[in-house]
């Protein structure tokens, strides 16, 4: 099979694995700086968003001290706020006076990334960050990427999702919170939602996974019918439903009611 020559590399950035696989033909010269700026901006935004991070400006502001006047701070803020609009609350990025935009803020990253690396000649790409992966172009010539979709429960394959371009975002086992209580949420086994954009595909994943089964069925349905973001949902026995159009990249054939 012909394949694209590229390059990968995984490094540790916000405290997990993330990778960054490069499959356009560009001389190696070219890949090396392309590679080593892709995690430079990714440490970045850990330094700059990680409210774990005393340092950072997230805890900076939490603290209410000085911060730097930072145009992606401002982004990003407020469009976590659109995005708790959007979803009735269900996504919020604060909670009890304290900002944490983990919901957001790895998607948003893997989306600028991807948008760089286009905008630099590495047009093929898949960029992977624990449930956030963002593709583009072909995996090899005139072939799409294939992303699997894994059941929370036992780490298989459930789904596998064919696509060139796509933002692909799944939530579930990490600390999602009811944003009206601070429970921690686990009345799901997964949620997973594909988009154009993997920064609002990350914070609607996170958002329909505090929701509980009844209202992300139907927030999905609408959000299907309103935007391009399709979603699969697994529940805690491992059932599984999709919004029709999932089927399109190769999802599931159940069918959310109407």
């Amino acid at each position: 099979m012909t394949t694209f020559p590229g390059s990968a590399r995984v490094e540790m950035v916000m405290g997990i694995p993330v990778s960054v696989d490069i499959r356009t033909a560009l001389p190696r010269r070219e890949l090396a700086p392309v590679l080593d700026d892709a995690f430079a901006w990714l440490r970045w935004v850990d330094e700059t968003f990680n409210p774990a991070r005393e340092d950072s400006q997230i805890s900076r502001l939490n603290r209410g001290g000085t911060i730097r006047q930072i145009p992606e701070l401002i982004e990003v803020l407020h469009r976590c706020d659109e995005l708790s609009e959007a979803t009735g609350g269900w996504f919020e990025s604060r909670i009890n006076g304290v900002i944490d935009t983990s919901g957001y803020i790895k998607g948003w990253a893997l989306e600028r990334l991807s948008r760089a690396l286009a905008s630099a000649g590495a047009v093929d790409h898949r960029i992977t960050a624990g449930g956030d992966i963002r593709v583009r172009g072909s995996a090899a010539p005139g072939k799409r990427w294939h992303i699997g979709v894994r059941d929370p429960r036992t780490g298989l394959v459930r789904k596998v999702v064919f696509t060139h371009d796509m933002g692909i975002a799944t939530s579930g086992g990490a600390n999602v919170v009811d944003p009206r209580t601070g429970v921690k949420q686990d009345k799901l086994g997964s949620v997973t939602v594909l988009g154009p954009d993997l920064g609002a595909a990350d914070a609607y994943a996170t958002g329909m996974y505090a929701m509980g089964p009844v209202l992300a069925r139907r927030f999905a349905m609408e959000l299907a019918e309103a935007e391009q973001y399709q979603t699969m949902i697994i529940s805690r026995d491992g059932q599984e439903i999709s919004t029709p159009g999932f089927a399109h990249y190769g999802g599931a054939e159940a069918r959310l009611a109407g």
